[in-house]
């Protein structure tokens, strides 16, 4: 009983912490590689290189910085994104984190990340780390939104706020195709919230850096850390909400969650360097007049079809 409730479901969150970012980072190197020839170490070494390279790397210091507030963004960015994949249900029992509203604790999580990032970008007490943090915030708003609109429209054919119950309203059809819009809408707010591909915002080239530009050394390789750490959250939450998490023929339901998460990235990881950067107008515009409609028209979509 204490296997099934506490120890293999945290087993699996820890898994998921550890290995999915380097998963994450291996998939991007292949991404890389198909766009033009790279050089360095293989694609399985590469991470491993890049994160012992960041490990050696000086501390920078700031002048009068918030150096509490510095040190601790990123770990608590870390522990948003853990606690994200303790929301994920691995099977009909093995759930870390097993409560009747935990769509509405993942929201939270996704407010939370707001707040983190600031922090992050604030307590450098430079101004490219606050700029980039404004950006975030200026748009955070409205990931958040999307993000709302979409879960309660996966909510609705459930008739609950559990992600269990989302998966089992999921056995006779999953809500990607329920739902269409729903899961392309929330892969754009997790490229979003981890500031990726075409949304990479908050630490854009163009403020070397942003919140991340005068962050180095161990603290700099926490922070990548739980980047990648918070979209394999995302992935987590995306094959729960959209793809029927533990449902599948033959094997075992946390290695069709498994799998699925691992499609997820991914996509995720190819779809970051497929589109080009936008300029934080035209996101502000894409998120609130595009975006968000589509979003408010999914859940209308998804209330429709429960009532039929």
């Amino acid at each position: 009983m204490i296997l099934d409730q506490l120890v293999w479901p945290l087993t699996w969150v820890l898994a998921a912490l550890v290995l999915g970012p380097y998963l994450l980072a291996v998939l991007d190197g292949l991404v890389a590689r198909s766009l033009g020839p790279t050089r360095g170490p293989g694609i399985w070494l590469a991470p491993l290189s890049r994160g012992a390279w960041w490990l050696i790397q000086h501390t920078n210091v700031t002048e009068a910085p918030d150096g509490r507030a510095w040190r601790l963004a990123p770990a608590l960015y870390l522990a948003l994104a853990a606690g994200g994949l303790a929301l994920v249900p691995w099977s009909r029992t093995w759930v870390a984190t097993d409560i009747a509203t935990s769509l509405v604790l993942w929201g939270s999580i996704e407010a939370l990340a707001t707040v983190v990032i600031f922090l992050q970008g604030w307590s450098a007490n430079t101004h490219l780390t606050l700029v980039g943090a404004y950006r975030y915030v200026a748009l955070g708003l409205s990931y958040i939104l999307i993000s709302m609109f979409v879960l309660i429209g996966v909510a609705l054919p459930a008739e609950s706020l559990a992600l269990t119950q989302v998966i089992t309203s999921q056995q006779e059809l999953w809500n990607v195709l329920r739902q269409p819009l729903g899961l392309p809408l929330f892969l754009i707010v997790g490229l979003a919230i981890t500031f990726r591909g075409p949304f990479n915002l908050a630490d854009s080239t163009d403020l070397a850096g942003g919140t991340s530009a005068d962050v180095s050394g161990a603290q700099r390789l926490v922070w990548e850390f739980a980047r990648s750490a918070m979209l394999v959250a995302f992935s987590g939450i995306a094959t729960t909400a959209f793809l029927g998490g533990w449902l599948g023929p033959w094997l075992p339901g946390p290695l069709w969650v498994a799998f699925k998460m691992l499609a997820v990235l991914a996509l995720l990881a190819w779809l970051g360097p497929a589109f080009a950067r936008i300029t934080p107008e035209r996101c502000v515009s894409l998120m609130w007049v595009v975006l968000l409609p589509l979003a408010f028209v999914d859940l209308i979509w998804a209330g429709v079809e429960a009532l039929l």
